[in-house]
C-alpha cells in the first residue's frame, strides 16, 4: 500500500510522467484500488496471476500498484512477441487476466486463443474488447482494506529455448537500501528501457514508486530525446545499459555538450557487460556517478562496484560479497584458480530460491546442489573482482580451446570506425570453428576489405593470437535485446543454415 502513503503525504505531486501527461500520486493511487476491485469482480483472487503487455505508459505503474497490494503476480509480457509467444507466455503462466495495450494488435489476437483468461482489459482507444478506463469507472477509488502482498514473476530472455517463468513461492519485500538511494522531494527517475524488462521494471518504476519519487518514461530510446528530458525534467537518477552509452557517446561533441545534465545524481548499468573504453568515456562525461551492478532475473549475490572501485579494477563488476557462496567451476565441477575462466554459480539460500514456472525439467538443470548458474561465463581475480568474459552458451571452441566472445567485443569496440560489434563462431573444416568478427560502424565510415584489415591489426596488440577474428562482416545494425544484449545466437545462426542444410 505503499502508493496510499504518498497519495496521503503528497497527493497532488506527479507520481509519473509519460506521453500523454502525468498522473499524481493520488490519481496512481485511486486507480490502483478501482483495478483491484476491477479484478476481483470478474473472480480474480489472491495469488493468481495477471498478465501484462504495455508500452511505457502510466498504467504501468497503476497495474503493478494494484498487483502488489491485490496479491497477484504481475507477468510482464515482451511487447516484439509474436501471437504465438504471447499466448504461450500466457498459458505457461497460467495468467487469469490480461492488460494490453491496443496498439499491438498481434497480443490482442493471443488473448482470443487462450481460454484460461477470466478477462481481457485494453488499455488505450480500442474497439475489440472493454477498455480499462472504462471499466475501472464503475468502481471506487478509495483504498481496499483487504490488501494482500503481492509480487512479479518475470520470464527470462534465455539464450535457448522459450522464455522461463522464474517463480519463488516467498513473497520478499524491496530492499530498504534501494530506497534509501533516493531523495522524495527533489529526486526524478528516468525510466528509458522498456518495463516489461526485470531491470527497468523493479529498479526505476517500483523503487521509485516505492520510495515517492517520479517516474518519467519514455517510449522508446532516442538519443537526443533522452537528453532532452534529462535537461528538462532535471533527472536525478537513471538506468541505463551499454549499447545506450554507446549511443550517447556517438554524439558528435557539440551536440553532447549542448544539454546540462548537471541534476544527474546515479546512473546505475548492468545487464550486459560494458567495454571499458565505453564505461571509462561514460565517467569523462558524466563524472564518477555510475555503479554497475551484477544480476540476473533468477536473482544473485549482488556484485555492485561504484566508479572509484571500477576505475581501480576496470572491467570488474565488483567484488566478491562477505561470506557469499559465489564459485567459478570448470566444465569437470573442479573449481577453477584465479584468473582461470568457468561457470559462474551462486549459493541459493532457501528465502530467495527459485524455480522455473511448470518446467521440472529446467529447473533441475540449473542447480547443482545448493548451487544454481546463470549460464554467465568469468573469473576471480588473484584481489577476489569478478570479471565477466561471456556466457556458456555463447562460448566459441575453436580446435579444442575455449573462446568467450566477450573479450574480443571489448576491443573491437575501441576502434574508432566501430559502433558496435559482435564475435561469434563460424564453421571451419579443420578447427570445428574459427572466430568471425560482425560490425556495425559508425556514421560517416564505409565498409571496405581494407577497413577489416585495419581493425584486426588493431586487436593484434591487446588479444593473444587465436582470439583474434580470422575475418569481419559489415552490417547495417546488430540485434540487442531489451536488456541490450546483443542477440549472438541469432547472429550466429546465419552463418551455420548453409551448413546445416549440406549436411
Amino acid at each position: 500500500m505503499i502508493t496510499s502513503f504518498w497519495a496521503d503525504a503528497k497527493p497532488r505531486a506527479p507520481a509519473v510522467f509519460d506521453r500523454f501527461g502525468y498522473r499524481t500520486f493520488a490519481d496512481v493511487n485511486a486507480n490502483a484500488n478501482r483495478i483491484v476491485r476491477l479484478l476481483r469482480a470478474n473472480g480474480v483472487r489472491a495469488g493468481q496471476h495477471i498478465a501484462l503487455l504495455s508500452s511505457n505508459r502510466a498504467e504501468v505503474m497503476e497495474i503493478m500498484s494494484a498487483a502488489l497490494r491485490g496479491g497477484y503476480r504481475l507477468v510482464p509480457i515482451n511487447w516484439h512477441f509474436t501471437e504465438t509467444e504471447v499466448a504461450y507466455v500466457l498459458e505457461n503462466s497460467d495468467a487469469a487476466a490480461f492488460f494490453v495495450e491496443s496498439k499491438f494488435p498481434a497480443a490482442l489476437a493471443a488473448a482470443r486463443r487462450v481460454s484460461g483468461l477470466k478477462a481481457t482489459f485494453v488499455i488505450g482507444s480500442n474497439d475489440d474488447g472493454r477498455g480499462l478506463a472504462e471499466a475501472v469507472s464503475e468502481f471506487s477509488g478509495d483504498d481496499i482494506t483487504d490488501p494482500h502482498l503481492g509480487t512479479t514473476m518475470l520470464y527470462t530472455s534465455g539464450t535457448t529455448g522459450r522464455p522461463k517463468g522464474v517463480y519463488r513461492a516467498k513473497i520478499g519485500l524491496l530492499a530498504e537500501r534501494a530506497v534509501s538511494l533516493y531523495e522524495p522531494d527533489n529526486d526524478v527517475q528516468l525510466c528509458a528501457g522498456p518495463t516489461y524488462h526485470g531491470a527497468p521494471l523493479t529498479l526505476e518504476v517500483r523503487t521509485a514508486m516505492t520510495a515517492g519519487v517520479p517516474v518519467v518514461f519514455l517510449d522508446r530510446w532516442d538519443t537526443l530525446e533522452v537528453l532532452q528530458t534529462i535537461e528538462a525534467r532535471h533527472v536525478t537518477h537513471a538506468h541505463l545499459v551499454p549499447v545506450m552509452f554507446q549511443r550517447l557517446l556517438a554524439l558528435p561533441s557539440h551536440v553532447r555538450g549542448a544539454f546540462n545534465v548537471s541534476s544527474l545524481k546515479r546512473i546505475e548499468h548492468g545487464a550486459a557487460p560494458c567495454p571499458p573504453e565505453v564505461k571509462r568515456a561514460m565517467i569523462d562525461w558524466f563524472g564518477p556517478i555510475l555503479h554497475e551492478y551484477y544480476a540476473g532475473t533468477e536473482g544473485s549475490v549482488g556484485f555492485a562496484t561504484d566508479s572509484h572501485e571500477w576505475l581501480r579494477k576496470p572491467g570488474s563488476v565488483g567484488r566478491r560479497p562477505a561470506g557469499a557462496g559465489v564459485c567459478i567451476l570448470d566444465a569437470s565441477g573442479a573449481e577453477c584458480p584465479p584468473n582461470t575462466a568457468g561457470r559462474i554459480f551462486f549459493q541459493s539460500e532457501e528465502s530467495t530460491r527459485f524455480s522455473y514456472y511448470n518446467d521440472a525439467d529446467k529447473t533441475r538443470e540449473t542447480y547443482v546442489g545448493d548451487y544454481y548458474t546463470l549460464g554467465d561465463v568469468g573469473f576471480f581475480d588473484d584481489d577476489d573482482y569478478l570479471f565477466l568474459t561471456g556466457r556458456s552458451a555463447e562460448c566459441i571452441i575453436s580446435g579444442g580451446v575455449n573462446i568467450y566472445p566477450q573479450e574480443i567485443d571489448n576491443e573491437l569496440i575501441t576502434h574508432p570506425a566501430v559502433e558496435d560489434a559482435a564475435s561469434v563462431g563460424v564453421p571451419n573444416a579443420e578447427w570445428g570453428e574459427e572466430v568471425k568478427a560482425v560490425i556495425q560502424l559508425r556514421a560517416g565510415w564505409t565498409a571496405s576489405p581494407e577497413l577489416a584489415a585495419q581493425i584486426l591489426s588493431h586487436l593484434r596488440g591487446t588479444l593473444a593470437g587465436f582470439k583474434v577474428p580470422r575475418s569481419v562482416d559489415f552490417v547495417d545494425h546488430l540485434p540487442r535485446n531489451a536488456a541490450g544484449k546483443v542477440e549472438r545466437t541469432t547472429i550466429r545462426a546465419s552463418y551455420w543454415q548453409d551448413r546445416d542444410r549440406q549436411i
